[in-house]
């Protein structure tokens, strides 16, 4: 399995020194630049999977950087790093287009939590955008994705987009836990109280859809996320 490649951008030369020891021997590929317009060079000339930045930099502040990665490629994950604890610059750098902040200090332990769980649901996401869905049964239903449908004997039950994302979702993960945070970051983009909220009432409308078929249910699975057992 080839490793995944992360680019770390931190001025810091002791942190950057720990981060790249720490990563590689967790079997990560680690290029560190230690400057914002360092790292936009070599992010520039390489394919990363996901990138740690650094907020706080000379030549090149984080969110700049990011900025400017952004122009070039809209999807590799980015995680900042800050030694700042305000509530809008956290914000303002997940409106930059972050995936994820953690405020300095902080444990390598959660930072190594924090880049798992961003690359596993980018694995999900690249799952979901590769797998072709047409009609998929589900028991004595069958579920017609292009359509937005649910159908079950001669009755149609016409579903709107989020419910039919979500359903889809659910659909790759058949049998499987589906994570509520890779479920909400995939479909409603953040991971919010009330994007959280919203979801759980989509869950509650699918279930009550699916209720003609007790061999189909979404089944919570607590502190996790869903599971739809078919």
């Amino acid at each position: 399995m080839n490793k995944y490649k992360i680019l770390v951008a931190e001025d810091d030369k002791n942190l950057s020194i720990l981060l790249k020891e720490f990563l590689e021997i967790k079997n990560f590929d680690v290029e560190m630049c230690h400057n914002g317009e360092e790292g936009f060079e070599v992010f520039s000339k390489n394919k990363f999977d996901l990138c740690i930045l650094d907020v706080m930099m000379p030549k090149k502040d984080g969110f700049s950087l990011a900025k400017d990665i952004r122009k070039i490629n809209n999807d590799v994950p980015i995680i900042f790093l800050t030694a700042k604890s305000m509530i809008q610059d956290k914000i303002d750098g997940l409106k930059i287009g972050g995936d994820d902040y953690i405020t300095k200090p902080f444990s390598t332990e959660e930072l190594l939590l924090r880049i798992n769980a961003i690359l596993k649901r980018v694995a999900i996401q690249k799952k979901q955008n590769s797998t072709e869905i047409k009609e998929i049964k589900l028991g004595k239903y069958v579920f017609d994705y292009p359509k937005r449908q649910l159908k079950i004997k001669d009755y149609k039950i016409n579903l709107t987009s989020k419910e039919a994302e979500l359903l889809k979702l659910l659909c790759i993960n058949k049998n499987e836990i589906l994570a509520r945070a890779e479920a909400l970051k995939i479909i409603w983009k953040e991971d919010s109280y009330f994007t959280s909220r919203s979801m759980d009432v989509y869950i509650t409308k699918l279930r009550n859809y699916l209720i003609e078929d007790k061999s189909v249910e979404i089944v919570n699975v607590h502190g996790t996320g869903f599971c739809l057992r078919v």
